[in-house]
């Protein structure tokens, strides 16, 4: 039964087939990012790739492997006689998973053989084995980020530099760097972005006929995957035939003034930042034109490479998607003979081709329009005629203040709490165990010092055995889970309050973002609470819902306070490691349900007595205030921030006025 299904039968992926065959043909490229919505197939495309390869030639016995017909391998296991037995084996496919160690990536030092033996030796890493291969990370998003550095720092260079417990290494490590993922579970980076050669947007197909013959292949293949394979097995010849070509004409492909003319004008056009983009571009514009038998790019070749090596680096903010203009990208490439510009629309004089065309008319510039802007807010009436809901877009964000969770945690590695990680300053050691790290030479010896009479030696100075192995136990930051749980209710629509706590919120979501935080949205109004997002790492889709977020009706803080809780609690036990923290933003007031503000402060103690960390951001505002929401923090145990408070220049303004 074939390992995987065919790479020719993915229905509705042709942008992801192409971006996945330049990077094979050209592996200087850089990789290939593959962004899509669950279910689209990705990960069976990339899965598939491997099999229409053509295979490779490699020295019998390298764990690097290395090729024949290099000169001067880079090979830890050289040097190599000049008849050298060969073997011809199939391209490697190598999955890095989420979870991995930078000593699983890179390799390091072989610890049984260095403690028995005294024998320094190197143990390949998953960059070793997909040397000459593809390195598939599934759910890159979510890899730490300096393992993505890592992995992308060696694809771009070609090699791989371990030097690290006593161990300098260095080995080839040239491979198609292909990764996928979920926008929804969290972006990456722009800077990481940015060192992905290529990006494909895929979706299911829209088109009934398509969804219809993707089902009818899935069915097929799983009810006979043999005979599935055959109905492609001349289809995916073919692929392998064209490939192998087109890697041996690459190197003759000429680019010429035009194109590279071309390349750094449609840069230009599109700010992007760096000259990365122009060198990708240039390269898949060559992969281009050799997957299609030439050995001249024209001007199919760039928009090709264009539309694949451009749409993700115009992305600056975390909440700007990833997209190109076509029709820009067509014009640029049109441009060599400029023709006449069409006649501009009456309202404007200025005779610009890009401003003026009849699509492209702003409403705007005809006397006694009105803007077509979205307002600031809108509202809704109820049956009555008054106004109950309203929507207030949030402003500008800011830099916030910093808020962390007390103590000292062990979840996944970030930048707001204080917590035993991978990296970080040293602080002790301890016997190898669920972490893993760096070995702690010094504690390593005092532990086998006291046994050393006991011992055979065997002319070794110390002799060592597995039981005396030490690792550093480092602190660094982690990231936590930041649970929002915002009061609605018709008090926040007044005098614009809910507009500064969008504000507010969107700043602190930025902040999570910068510091690879979680995030979940509770709010409550009109007498019950919601989920309105369940923890994510997708800043952008929390962003939205803030977006939206309506207010009016009354405030059932209690029950804002128990959703709250439930979440974090189901949340704990999908995620033990990562320590909530939980921030209410409120006025104080609670107004729904018998006693409201007595079985709101009783469930803010309850929630207080789990040691969830808190902090209560005080939206109330005016001359005269309830301080309803200092009350309230003082059941939370909480941190009391008055909303104005949270901007962390407003902070450092009132260090320096008390002082």
């Amino acid at each position: 039964m074939p390992q995987h299904y065919p790479f020719s039968a993915v229905v509705g992926a042709d942008d992801m087939a192409l971006a996945l065959t330049l990077t094979t043909i050209s592996p200087a490229v850089g990789g290939v990012l593959v962004r899509g919505e669950k279910g689209t197939a990705k990960s069976t495309m990339v899965r598939g790739l491997a099999s229409v390869l053509p295979p490779i030639d490699v020295i019998s016995g390298d764990r690097f492997s290395t090729d024949p017909r290099e000169t001067h391998p880079l090979s830890p296991d050289g040097p190599f006689v000049a008849d050298a037995p060969t073997e011809s084996r199939p391209v490697r496919l190598v999955e890095l998973p989420v979870g991995a160690t930078e000593d699983r990536v890179l390799g390091s030092l072989h610890l049984e053989k260095a403690l028995s033996e005294g024998v320094t030796t190197y143990e390949p890493g998953l960059l070793a084995r997909a040397h000459r291969g593809i390195l598939y990370v599934d759910e890159v998003n979510l890899l730490h980020d300096h393992l993505v550095d890592l992995l992308l720092d060696a694809a771009a260079m070609g090699r791989s530099t371990v030097e690290r417990d006593g161990v300098s290494i260095e080995h080839a490590a040239q491979f198609v760097l292909v990764g996928t993922m979920n926008p929804e579970e969290g972006e990456l980076r722009p800077q990481l972005l940015d060192r992905f050669g290529l990006t494909v947007e895929v979706s299911a197909p829209r088109d009934p006929a398509l969804r219809v013959e993707v089902v009818k292949r899935r069915l097929a293949y799983e009810a006979d995957a043999d005979g599935f394979a055959a109905r492609f097995a001349d289809d995916e010849a073919e692929l392998t035939d064209r490939i192998q070509v087109a890697q041996k004409l690459v190197g003759e492909v000429v680019l010429g003034t035009w194109a590279l003319t071309k390349i750094a004008e449609i840069c230009a056009a599109f700010d992007v930042d760096g000259m990365r983009a122009d060198i990708v571009t240039a390269r898949a514009a060559s992969a281009h034109a050799a997957w299609n038998g030439r050995t001249d790019v024209l001007k199919e070749d760039v928009r090709a490479a264009a539309r694949l090596a451009l749409p993700h680096r115009r992305r600056r903010n975390p909440f700007d998607a990833p997209g190109i203009d076509e029709d820009l990208l067509d014009q640029i490439l049109d441009d060599d003979e400029p023709e006449p510009p069409p006649p501009p629309p009456p309202s404007d004089d200025d005779g610009s081709p890009l401003e003026d065309s009849p699509d492209h008319t702003d409403p705007e510039s005809v006397e006694g329009s009105e803007p077509d802007e979205k307002p600031p807010s809108t509202s809704s009436r109820g049956e009555s005629g008054a106004q109950d809901v309203t929507v207030d877009a949030p402003g500008k964000p800011y830099r916030p203040r910093l808020f962390t969770v007390a103590g000292t945690g062990a979840g996944e590695s970030g930048h707001r709490s204080r917590a035993v990680t991978e990296d970080g300053r040293r602080i002790g050691a301890e016997r190898p165990g669920v972490r893993t790290g760096s070995i702690h030479l010094t504690e390593t010896i005092r532990a086998a010092a006291p046994h050393q009479r006991n011992r055979a030696r065997d002319g070794r100075r110390i002799a060592f055995r597995a039981d005396d192995l030490r690792v550093a136990v480092r602190e660094g930051h982690e990231s936590n889970l930041v649970l929002f749980c915002v009061d609605a209710s018709g008090s926040m629509a007044a005098r614009r309050r809910m507009e500064q706590v969008k504000t507010a919120i969107l700043s602190l979501l930025l902040d999570a973002y910068q510091r690879r935080d979680k995030v979940g949205l509770v709010t409550f109004r009109s007498g019950e609470a919601t989920l309105a997002l369940p923890p994510t790492s997708s800043i952008d889709i929390a962003a939205a819902r803030l977006d939206e977020l309506p207010a009016g009706g009354r405030t059932p803080l209690a029950e804002g306070l128990l959703k709250a809780a439930e979440t974090l609690r189901l949340e704990h036990v999908r995620d033990p490691h990562r320590r909530p923290l939980l921030v209410v933003v409120t006025d104080g007031r609670a107004t729904h349900g018998d006693d409201p503000l007595a079985r709101a402060h009783e469930m803010a103690a309850h929630l207080a007595d789990t040691g969830v960390a808190s902090v209560v951001v005080d939206c109330e505002t005016g001359k005269f205030r309830m301080g309803l929401a200092h009350e309230l923090a003082d059941q939370l145990r909480a941190e009391y921030v008055p909303l104005g408070e949270v901007s962390a220049e407003a902070l450092t303004g009132a260090i320096k006025g008390a002082a």
